[in-house]
């Protein structure tokens, strides 16, 4: 299954999906506590959920993560420390996904690309929502 996790001294950074795995019935790949699940949905042709909804439920959200499914192009995608050293570069195309979960992050774009982006809301802008950080290697 080509599922990565990046982790790095006990803290997982980043959850990768690269678009050629399969599952054979919805799993998710992020710990039940994560504030942002991460997942593969398949069924069986044929299957019908049944009509539903999912409850609103007071949730207190610490962290704000951010998920990238590619649609066409290809991206590098840079994951830094705490201290802003870089831990690691992953390049992704099209039909990749991959969630942002902990430290600092950029994206080199190698080919002009398209993502669908999901993060927790409300967005209250740039100049509240987003840092900038110095880092010992981005460019």
């Amino acid at each position: 299954m080509s599922i990565e996790v990046i982790e790095h001294d006990g803290t997982r950074y980043a959850e990768v999906i690269w678009a050629d795995a399969r599952v054979e019935k919805t799993r998710f790949f992020s710990p039940p506590e994560s504030s942002f699940q991460f997942g593969l949905l398949a069924h069986e042709a044929g299957y019908q959920e049944d009509p539903h909804y999912h409850k609103a439920t007071r949730r207190e959200i610490d962290d704000l993560q951010q998920m990238f499914v590619m649609q066409r192009g290809v991206v590098d995608v840079q994951l830094f420390d705490d201290e802003g050293r870089l831990l690691r570069e992953v390049r992704v195309g099209p039909g990749d996904a991959v969630v942002l979960i902990h430290g600092t992050h950029a994206i080199k774009v190698v080919e002009d690309f398209q993502a669908l982006s999901v993060k927790q809301g409300p967005f209250m802008g740039d100049e509240e929502d987003k840092v900038v950080v110095q880092t010992t290697t981005a460019s």
